[in-house]
């Protein structure tokens, strides 16, 4: 038997028998709902409007912009595809340039980070499985990171992010660099 024949496809959750009229639709031309001097995040499908399948959310992130320090999730899976531009993405090991169509996958519990390096904007989507709750975590995180490590160390675990600044997890390949609040000093290490 080949693989195709032992694929199984989940049960059925849509019981009726001619289908519903309803999909979304976002114009490409719809503001993004967070925006900052450093990027934008634009909300594309919404741990809400998916019903909890996944979140999809467009990224932008402005020249020479921090990014994220190495972390990970305990609850979700994130994923990023690169849409145009060049991004540094750490893999949890090293540090890999993605650009224009590359894709990293990056499961429940993997150490990850990323970073523009470059003097060009950069634009990503990013997908979460399942869906969670990221939107507050976008509106407010640099509002958090202004408010003292204890507070915003509290406010990542609420949002499933686990950074390795925050802990001392004693692991060597937690190297990555970048920032939520654009203080990422871009030598590899941490601050």
């Amino acid at each position: 038997m080949s693989s195709i024949e032992n694929m199984r496809y989940p049960e059925p959750r849509y019981q009726g028998a001619e289908g519903e009229v309803n999909a979304s639709f976002r114009p490409a031309d719809t503001p993004p709902e967070v925006s900052s001097p450093g990027g934008s995040t634009s909300y594309l499908a919404t741990q809400e409007s998916t019903g909890g399948e996944f979140g999809l959310y467009k990224g932008v992130l402005g020249p020479n912009s921090a990014g994220a320090k190495t972390h990970f999730h305990r609850a979700m899976s994130e994923s990023f595809y690169i849409l145009s531009g060049e991004l540094e993405l750490f893999n949890g090991e090293k540090w890999v340039t993605g650009r224009e169509g590359d894709f990293l996958y990056v499961p429940v519990g993997g150490l990850h980070a990323f970073k523009n390096v470059t003097d060009a904007p950069i634009s990503m989507l990013m997908l979460f499985s399942p869906g969670s709750p990221r939107e507050e975590y976008f509106e407010q995180v640099a509002e958090m990171s202004r408010r003292g490590p204890e507070e915003l160390k509290e406010f990542r675990i609420r949002h499933d992010s686990y950074f390795v600044e925050d802990f001392d997890f004693g692991n060597a390949n937690a190297n990555g660099n970048g920032s939520e609040n654009g203080n990422g000093n871009g030598n590899g290490r941490p601050e």
